[in-house]
């Protein structure tokens, strides 16, 4: 309020601290306090999201869980692609004696096909989000082969029952970020985001009631899922 350049009645002044200066001096009115309306804000600290904002985790390769930290052996092995090391550090990790379901457990997989997988969002917009993502390296939808193109179309479907039988959403939403400037996070690899949601799920409750609705953990919602997907 002090940047203001209006008095107490509106009019071009001083600001308010200027004038209760001067009322202290017995020099005029002073401004009443302001009103407040609401109660301070308070924080809630995500500190696990540090390393993934500012990518500071050094040691940590892209897209690959702790638990499947043996890959890649090398430097040169690694992929710069959260998808594409994901897949690759499954796939090690089988080819090395994990069984498959651990595997991809750890990666939060919930299903893979032929041209395509299916996996969790590591940072969901709502319990059950999921992403469609072919496995070759692939930045635009247009270039994406048509067989590949077609399973991600069939594994939307397949998402669809699976997210209503699981959460019966009052609905979902599907949609491609293509390049940064559309939102994409991981614009050079193309995924199909899917996610359920309910009437009153973007409200303001964390402003009127200073509350969070946080969503499931990632490892309970994958082992709902994967039933689901046929695994």
């Amino acid at each position: 309020m002090d940047r203001m350049t209006l008095g107490c009645s509106g009019t071009p002044g001083r600001t308010r601290s200027q004038r209760n200066k001067l009322l202290a001096r017995g020099g005029g009115p002073a401004c009443p306090p302001l009103a407040r309306y609401t109660r301070p804000m308070d924080r809630l600290w995500t500190p696990w999201r540090y390393s993934y904002v500012t990518h500071k985790d050094s040691q940590a390769r892209t897209g690959v869980p702790a638990a499947l930290d043996a890959w890649p052996p090398t430097e040169a092995e690694d992929n710069h692609c959260v998808f594409c090391n994901m897949i690759a550090a499954v796939d090690y990790a089988i080819a090395h004696g994990l069984e498959r379901e651990i595997a991809e457990k750890a990666a939060n997989i919930v299903h893979r096909s032929v041209h395509c997988f299916v996996c969790l969002n590591a940072y969901p917009y709502s319990t059950g989000h999921v992403m469609i993502v072919p496995y070759q390296h692939l930045a635009s939808l247009a270039a994406v082969p048509t067989d590949a193109a077609n399973e991600v179309m069939l594994l939307a479907q397949r998402a669809e029952l699976a997210l209503r039988e699981v959460y019966s959403p009052g609905g979902l939403n599907m949609g491609l970020n293509l390049g940064e400037a559309a939102g994409a996070g991981i614009a050079d690899h193309i995924h199909l985001h899917v996610l359920p949601r309910w009437v009153g799920d973007t409200n303001f409750m964390t402003v009127t009631a200073e509350t969070r609705v946080l969503p499931e953990p990632l490892d309970v919602t994958c082992a709902k899922l994967r039933p689901i997907f046929g695994n």
